[in-house]
């Protein structure tokens, strides 16, 4: 559908002005994140199969956004989370290829918490880039605990990739600029570190914010047997069930997790955010997909949709309460810039479009402007950003979803995207698509990654060999072939089919 209105402005939104927060009244702030899980994939939201009780308490104690969105796949997500803006302004426009590498230009969410006084820590995945400039202890982070590429143990041209043979059992970490050879299964790691790094910032008395932002329950789906020995027991099918166990550990982690802050007396003055995941889910979608059309890599609701749970006692925020407001992961920026009283800079002002969300904290039936989100999987093939404009894309208000520019979608009396109704709300599709238009033009000088060229080895591997000793395997060599991201169609489709028939195998989606 041709649009033939006037394109309008497409006005970011920028933080509150005042942010006036004494020292004293900073709370520490966690946010946690799963990988790839699907919007019904806790038994609070429906799910018949998994049994995720610690979600299920923390749910009665805070307040569900229930219309948050993040991105189509996981380096996007992460890009607008540490951003405050769409991931393609900060040039990240897939998850390989060089593109996943978030902008040197972007102030990112721990550098601005920096500026209030924060201690900051990752503990999982950063999939925003590889190379020492653009890994996370150059972006703001002191505590640095994490895995490389966008799953343990994958490898891809270029900068994207994970230490050598890696896996999710007793993995290769990169720890604070030197990898560590551990023992034990990622996510229990992950969460123990970051606890062990919270006990020592509270004994400091020192404001802290930890991202652990998880591998799990992305592919491979490689857990111990006994994280999931009770699903396969009831009849799932192993491949199944490892991608469940996966998200039952993560429930089981994050109650840990809980009972500490309560064992430390930092329950009321934490702000926990739980991210109920980083894009649309797959596998788990057979057993269960919440009525949402799509999962991840999509644009409609299944795709971008993520059940958003924040609790913070001393901040008034409600528990056991919804909020329905059209909310997503690019205002989490200014909500946190705003609660810890970070100084605004005109480099915010200008970067950040997301809203902060502290009236809807205080109250979630505040006043809520409507506004309009766009959503694109990106992942054209190299050179074809010009010609993807409505690939895989959708805009939406509080009301309708245009998607790929031809699909209009009621979502008040079609949450499940089923009844194309362009010709009822021709008007509606037209201002939508004359946003959209603006928008598109407006995010062309930021796609700053199109045409870079990455390393002939992947640096986490470059550093791991030069640790340990060693070279690359041939094998390795061949995934970090230049000619896919040369563009090589062919090789690209072949390579698609691969991963496609290794996910199938393994019960899984094919990769990041």
């Amino acid at each position: 559908m041709k649009s033939s209105l006037l394109l309008v402005a497409f006005v970011a939104v920028v933080p509150h002005a005042l942010f006036a927060k004494a020292e004293a009244d900073q709370p520490n702030v966690i946010l946690v994140m799963p990988d790839d899980l699907a919007y019904g994939d806790y038994s609070c939201l429906g799910n018949p199969v998994l049994k995720t009780p610690s979600v299920d308490a923390f749910r009665k104690e805070s307040l569900l956004f229930t219309k948050f969105h993040v991105s189509p796949t996981c380096a996007p997500t992460r890009a607008a989370l540490m951003s405050g803006r769409h991931e393609f302004k900060n040039g990240v426009t897939h998850t390989i290829l060089e593109r996943e590498r978030m902008s040197l230009d972007t102030f990112t969410m721990p550098q601005m918490l920096k500026t209030a006084g924060y201690a900051t820590g990752i503990f999982g995945k950063w999939h925003l880039g590889d190379e020492e400039p653009y890994r996370p202890e150059s972006r703001g982070f002191d505590e640095v605990y994490i895995h490389g590429g966008g799953g343990i143990g994958q490898t891809f041209p270029g900068s994207c990739g994970d230490a050598p043979d890696n896996t999710n059992i007793d993995p290769t970490l990169w720890h604070n600029g030197r990898f560590v050879k551990t023992e034990g299964y990622c996510t229990d790691l992950f969460f123990d570190q970051a606890l062990e790094w919270m006990d020592e910032r509270r004994r400091s008395k020192q404001p802290f914010f930890a991202y652990v932002s998880l591998n799990a329950a992305h592919g491979p789906h490689v857990i111990p047997d006994e994280y999931c020995r009770r699903l396969g027991d009831e009849g799932v099918s192993d491949g199944l069930a490892r991608y469940l166990g996966m998200v039952e550990n993560i429930d089981w982690n994050f109650g840990k997790l809980l009972a500490k802050l309560k064992e430390w007396n930092l329950e009321d003055d934490t702000l926990v955010v739980y991210l109920g995941t980083d894009n649309g889910g797959g596998i788990s979608r057979r057993i269960f997909d919440s009525g949402l059309r799509g999962g991840k890599n999509s644009v409609t609701q299944g795709g971008t949709l993520a059940p958003c749970f924040v609790r913070w006692p001393a901040g008034g925020v409600p528990a056991g309460a919804t909020c329905d407001a059209l909310t997503a992961h690019l205002d989490l920026f200014p909500t946190l810039a705003e609660i810890a009283g970070a100084p605004t800079t005109p480099q915010i002002q200008r970067q950040v479009e997301g809203r902060s969300l502290l009236p809807l904290l205080k109250n979630p039936k505040a006043e809520w402007p409507d506004r309009t989100l766009v959503h694109h999987t990106g992942r054209w093939k190299t050179g074809n950003a010009a010609r993807s404009k409505y690939a895989k894309s959708s805009i939406q208000n509080s009301r309708f979803t245009l998607v790929g520019n031809e699909e209009l979608y009621d979502l008040e009396a079609d949450p499940g995207e089923t009844k194309n109704v362009i010709d009822e709300y021709p008007e509606i599709a037209e201002r939508l698509a004359a946003t959209y238009d603006r928008w598109w033009i407006d995010v062309q000088p930021r796609f700053v990654n199109e045409d870079a060229v990455g390393p002939a080895v992947n640096p986490f591997q470059e550093l791991y060999y030069e640790q340990f000793g060693g070279s690359p395997s041939a094998e390795d060599l061949k995934k970090m072939s230049r000619h896919l991201r040369e563009g090589d169609d062919e090789a690209e489709t072949r390579a698609a089919k691969r991963r496609a028939r290794r996910a199938s195998k393994a019960g899984g989606p094919a990769a990041d």
